[in-house]
């Protein structure tokens, strides 16, 4: 997922959007523990998407503030 696309999301989505990667990171780990894993690259990527999420709701928060 790239930056624009998250940017372009309200506060409610982007809730919605950090929810949804929690639960995929978290099935995620369970396979990798289980041995099921097959792309062992999409925890990384699920990670770095979280960051970006976070990152830019926060962002959009100190602009509502501001």
């Amino acid at each position: 997922m790239k930056a624009d696309e998250v940017r372009g999301l309200s506060a409610d989505q982007l809730k919605d959007k950090l929810a949804d990667l929690k639960k995929e990171q978290f099935n995620l780990r369970f396979q990798k523990a289980t041995g099921q894993l097959e792309k062992s690259s999409r925890i990384n990527e699920v990670r770095k998407d979280i960051a970006r999420v976070k990152t830019i709701a926060r962002q959009k928060a100190a602009e509502a503030k501001a």
